[in-house]
């Protein structure tokens, strides 16, 4: 099980260090979604490949209590990254810019809370911007469709 208070990594790293085209495909999402560094990517990554797995385990998978693990599974992705409505099969499509779409600092910039995805991103450090009444300092914070609504700056 593991101490609780002990950290680990929340991001899996490539395979491939040093592939010349993986780098610059994340260089560019670096550059639009005004990321500080390549780990940030990295755990969008993880996040993407950890419900994929899931979805993939629970097609292959056959019994009782599969219904219900893919009905959590499908409340869970339709709260931060699919549409209502959205099927199963849905969650295999998802791609890495989904989940960098929902964070704050996303949200924010589209909200107009800032000029430039990197000024959105120092309103937030700051301080400056507020979800659902709260203060939140963590640019890489998943909003889910519900706060997107009360997203707001001081």
């Amino acid at each position: 099980m593991g101490d609780p208070k002990k950290l680990r990594k929340q991001y899996e790293t490539p395979r491939k260090v040093w592939d010349k085209a993986r780098i610059a495909e994340e260089r560019k999402l670096l550059v639009d979604y005004g990321l500080k560094n390549m780990r940030e990517l990295w755990v969008a990554k993880t996040v993407l490949r950890k419900i994929r797995r899931e979805a993939r385990m629970l097609l292959a998978e056959e019994g009782k209590g599969v219904a219900l693990r893919k009905e959590n599974l499908m409340k869970r992705a339709e709260k931060y990254f699919l549409n209502k409505g959205s099927g199963f099969d849905d969650l295999l499509n998802l791609d890495v810019s989904s989940v960098l779409d929902r964070r704050l600092e996303s949200v924010a910039f589209r909200k107009g809370l800032g000029r430039t995805m990197l000024e959105a991103r120092q309103g937030i450090v700051h301080g400056r911007v507020f979800v659902g009444g709260r203060k939140c300092s963590s640019p890489s914070m998943l909003v889910s469709f519900e706060e997107e609504g009360s997203v707001e700056k001081i």
